[in-house]
């Protein structure tokens, strides 16, 4: 059952980060949305530092098996995803750019986290417990297709020997360049061991920081997060080692294994792209009902909505819509947490943070007037922020279109 009570190692890390957020990230958040593609190494090392007393990545927390030997004390259930939700949630409070710049292990992570060996996971994970900064990322989405990356990959990957080649294009890499050019880190990606097989011959593929023919050819200059480099990567005769493979390199007929393993991923990414969201969305939300407030503007609560005024309204409903979307993060997390299927509630959770955090930023900027729009405070940016959040790990249309086959029972050809 779901407790409604924050389990203590929860409280203590919400205190933490809440500290980072208030005296390391919001004073510098104008400063790097203003010089984008400059690095936050003050941030960066000092979060490096903080995570190794978390066990380095955050994504690889497994509920330990207890012994017999071992004395009766407190007990907590497995809290690992929401545990790093609540992360999520409080760093993106302060600024969800720099939170992007965590080297505690994010996408790529948690690809091999998903659909890893035990071996690959001690093997690629065990970098974020270094003495230095590292970073990772996924490389999914290709030029020529968006959200339907996965059924039109044209990257390929051929068994050499004890080797696999990579080519192709990959862009919009969460991190790309950190990883493989910053940091001795990696990149998980997306390619077909067989272009007849469709999605059933697509497979992830860990790409390490100076592996000969992986060359990152650009960066994003983009609307929001700009703290965090959004990077294009070609793949040119690129070869790693075949233990590199995340999952079987073999192709079952008729069947989608190697693609829904691989699709494991976004069950745990979506809630924490969820929560990061509604960081954004609550800094937004508090900070104007701050400046009602010094406008001497009534908020009550507690009333008939016959007897609010239509501002009260508003923002009553912004409460809501913000409090019912964390539920549902909470919820995916806890499934997760569990070993329990998640996959219709991770996307539910993303659907719903995604309008809430748009809704609530662009009303913001809309209620405050020309202030909201200015540079003067951080409101505008959090609106550039806010929209990212309904486009990576999978757009709100693809996330609805996920929700909607698991509550009819339709398959992707049946609804599309």
């Amino acid at each position: 059952m779901i407790s409604f009570e924050m389990p203590k190692p929860i409280v203590n890390l919400t205190s933490m980060t809440k500290m980072v957020a208030e005296n390391m990230m919001r004073p510098v958040s104008r400063y790097f949305d203003d010089h984008e593609h400059e690095i936050p190494w003050d941030y960066i090392n000092f979060m490096h530092d903080a995570s190794q007393q978390l066990g380095g990545a955050m994504v690889t927390e497994e509920p330990k098996e207890k012994k017999e030997e071992e004395p009766e004390k407190k007990k907590y259930p497995p809290i690992g995803y929401q545990r790093l939700a609540h992360m999520a949630e409080m760093l993106s409070w302060g600024d969800t750019g720099l939170y992007l710049c965590s080297p505690v292990g994010l996408l790529g992570a948690a690809a091999v986290s998903a659909t890893g060996t035990p071996e690959q996971k001690k093997r690629f994970l065990s970098r974020f417990q270094g003495d230095k900064p590292v970073f990772d990322g996924m490389a999914m989405t290709e030029p020529h297709a968006g959200s339907e990356m996965p059924s039109m990959t044209r990257t390929t990957a051929v068994l050499d020997g004890k080797e696999w080649v990579l080519n192709g294009e990959k862009i919009f890499v969460t991190a790309g360049h950190k990883a493989l050019v910053d940091s001795e880190g990696f990149i998980v990606v997306w390619a077909t061991i067989d272009p007849k097989a469709g999605r059933a011959g697509v497979r992830p593929f860990v790409v390490e920081a100076g592996t000969p023919g992986c060359t990152v050819t650009k960066l994003e200059h983009k609307l929001g997060i700009r703290a965090s480099d959004t990077a294009s990567v070609v793949l040119q005769d690129c070869r790693i080692p075949f233990e590199n493979i995340l999952g079987s390199a073999e192709i079952e007929e008729k069947t989608e294994k190697g693609f829904k393993g691989a699709m494991a991923t976004f069950d745990v990414s979506r809630p924490l792209v969820a929560a990061s969201a509604l960081g954004i969305a609550r800094a937004t939300l508090e900070f104007l009902k701050e400046k009602l407030v010094e406008a001497v503007v009534s908020l009550r609560s507690g009333l008939p909505r016959s007897r609010m005024t239509n501002l009260e309204r508003e923002v009553t409903d912004m409460e809501v819509m913000l409090r019912s979307a964390w539920l549902l993060v909470l919820k995916a997390c806890w499934m997760m947490d569990n070993r329990k299927p998640n996959n219709l509630e991770a996307s539910m959770a993303k659907v719903k943070a995604g309008d809430v955090v748009v809704k609530i930023t662009q009303r913001a900027v809309e209620l405050l007037g020309p202030l909201g729009y200015s540079k003067e405070i951080l409101v505008e940016k959090w609106f550039r922020d806010a929209k990212i959040n309904d486009l990576y790990e999978g757009t709100g249309q693809i996330n609805r279109l996920i929700v909607a086959r698991r509550i009819l029972d339709y398959s992707r050809h049946e609804l599309s």
